[in-house]
């Protein structure tokens, strides 16, 4: 069932637009921390949060992706565009569609996550 779902979430077919755009990891500075994860899994744990409305900690851990670390790409891919180059690669995609849906929530939660809070 998980493998399934993952495999809907991002069909090969837009994994293969979206991983060439993906940046490369980089270690904490502070060092420490585990090995890097698989980003076709890290990737998939996002857009299932950015597709499916729920928070970060309602992540299941199927993914096999903390709450934190699908956050903390999230953020990282956020600030290097990645979303916006998604969108543009995508154009004439068979997965343009989806990819277009994946782009506006994580836009959307990109947005909402750089607003200030309530004053």
């Amino acid at each position: 069932m998980e493998y399934e779902l993952a495999r809907r979430l991002v069909p090969d077919e837009m994994w293969a637009v979206a991983e060439p755009l993906l940046p490369g990891f980089t270690g904490r500075r502070q060092g420490g921390g585990t090995a890097p994860l698989n980003d076709r899994r890290t990737f998939t744990a996002v857009v299932y949060v950015l597709t499916s409305g729920c928070t970060w900690r309602q992540l299941p851990p199927w993914f096999g992706v903390s709450a934190a670390t699908a956050h903390r790409r999230f953020a990282a891919w956020t600030r290097t565009s990645l979303w916006i180059r998604l969108e543009a690669a995508a154009a004439g995609h068979v997965d343009e569609p989806w990819i277009n849906v994946v782009v506006t929530a994580a836009l959307r939660r990109a947005a909402a996550w750089a607003a200030p809070g309530p004053s």
